[in-house]
């Protein structure tokens, strides 16, 4: 059997752990335990790689976090078999439907796993195990999902009742006899005490082919869409984007209502592995390294008389005294303040962001770039400097304002600045001034990161007066505003 290809679903926004988590920058590129491991996509990619025996992965992102993706596989030193572009939200359905069908164009007995880039695994040993089990299952015709065993009556869940065993009396795997919505309290605790319901864990084992014939039977506009999509889909700098028109025709349907709910074929595999999949504060807490009073706290903290807290300060010292079960998030441009009980809410707040035009749903103060980062230090009515990081071989496009003049301060690294006609190497502690409507251009042609402060002075400072010009990373416009 040729190596089981991993597909992971990295599109997911991540309201629910804000203001962390933005829908620039979301919850799989964050690495909430600093020092302690990798980002939450940084660890999917390190738990089936190609030395294990698995394939090389196909992602599945959207436009505006390709970059971010790339430079995950680069930290994780993995190479993709492809990073392809959903143009626009479709769900899950239609996004394992083209991975089934770039994979079959490859191999027509192609095995995938299918995971999302969010979810933590404690056990890494025993889910490749549960992988290869599932594999032997699906290869049968099955198209298997892993199912956790409860250890709580998790109300943020959905359930799956186990069937009869599939193959021997025990079983590798069940029949699903049922999918259960996220139950109230009193429900859950009824479905821990029967035995037979597990968590519905998001993660699949199917042979792709099998797959396909299943929408091909239960919803034939999915696979058309996709199908056409991916026969119209272009290669950009080495992603694989997807035909936006084509695609956008898909139904917006998860894969469990589309597909899992109605085959016949589907089966679970039972799998006790440390799983959780990280959707809110209260989750995170639960995976947390905690101190001997239940908290954890991340960043300049001083707890006193505290219990069962989840702390993280990135901007100056937090300090408790006498609480209990809370949710303390301190960003530089938002606090968040609640109840562990009520973190599942979090999505509410961004909500609320979002319907009022606040910008803090959708950026960080640190705004990532494929040429590096910046971040805003300080804004006045009139001014605003920025912390400009540059990555080695980063080059920002050629561009110009008609409304700011920007004063340049290499503060580390040396930069190439091209301003109109004149190009000019600008070392540590020199700097140069660009005057509204000149033409400019920042590169690092050096191996060391570029650090460089920008003062900008004008009547409009918004990102979007900006003219853009031969972009290297071929961007849209919008996609720099």
């Amino acid at each position: 059997m040729l190596p089981i290809v991993p597909v992971i679903l990295s599109g997911g926004s991540g309201t629910r752990l804000w203001p962390l988590s933005r829908s620039m920058y979301p919850k799989q590129f964050i690495n909430f335990f600093k020092g302690r491991g990798d980002s939450l996509l940084g660890a999917t990619l390190g738990r089936l790689t190609p030395e294990a025996g698995f394939g090389a992965p196909i992602l599945l992102c959207n436009n505006d976090h390709r970059f971010l993706v790339r430079e995950e596989l680069a930290r994780a030193g993995v190479t993709a078999k492809w990073i392809i572009l959903e143009p626009v939200a479709r769900n899950t359905a239609p996004a394992i439907t083209v991975a089934a069908l770039a994979a079959v164009r490859d191999n027509p007995n192609a095995i995938l796993v299918v995971m999302p880039s969010d979810h933590a695994v404690k056990d890494e040993l025993r889910f490749v195990e549960a992988v290869r089990r599932a594999a032997d299952v699906a290869a049968t015709g099955k198209l298997v999902l892993f199912g956790i065993t409860p250890d709580s009556p998790h109300t943020g869940y959905g359930y799956i009742k186990r069937g009869p065993a599939i193959g021997a009396s025990q079983g590798p795997a069940y029949a699903v006899e049922k999918f259960c919505e996220k139950p109230d309290a009193k429900t859950a605790a009824n479905y821990l005490a029967e035995g037979n319901y597990f968590w519905n864990s998001g993660i699949f084992v199917l042979h792709a082919q099998t797959f396909l014939d299943e929408v091909s039977r239960l919803d034939t506009k999915i696979l058309a869409t996709a199908r056409a999509a991916l026969a119209a889909a272009a290669d950009d700098l080495g992603f694989l984007r997807l035909d936006r028109e084509r695609f956008a025709e898909s139904p917006n349907i998860s894969v469990d209502y589309a597909i899992m709910e109605k085959t016949s074929a589907a089966a679970m595999l039972p799998i006790d592995v440390g799983w959780n999949d990280v959707g809110s504060w209260s989750s995170l807490w639960d995976i947390a390294p905690r101190d001997a009073h239940e908290n954890y706290a991340n960043g300049d903290a001083v707890l006193e008389d505290t219990t069962g807290c989840y702390v993280h300060s990135e901007r100056g010292l937090v300090a408790t005294i006498g609480v209990e079960d809370l949710v303390i998030v301190d960003t530089p441009d938002a606090l968040l303040v609640a109840n562990k009980k009520r973190a599942q809410d979090v999505g509410k707040i961004v909500a609320t962001l979002k319907r009022t035009n606040r910008k803090e749903q959708e950026q960080h103060l640190r705004n990532y770039r494929p040429w590096g980062f910046f971040e805003t230090l300080n804004i006045g009515g009139r001014f605003q400097v920025k912390l400009l990081h540059v990555k080695p071989g980063g080059k920002l496009s050629m561009q110009m304002h008609h409304h700011r003049s920007e004063h340049w301060i290499v503060v580390q690294g040396t930069a190439n600045v091209v301003i109109g006609d004149t190009e000019k190497l600008v070392r540590e502690n020199e700097s140069v001034y660009i005057v509204a409507t000149q033409w400019h251009r920042l590169e690092n042609p050096g191996k060391v990161p570029l650090e460089l402060i920008e003062v900008q002075i004008g009547t409009y400072l918004g990102e979007d007066d900006i003219i853009r010009t031969d972009d290297v990373y071929h961007r849209a416009p919008e996609e720099t505003k």
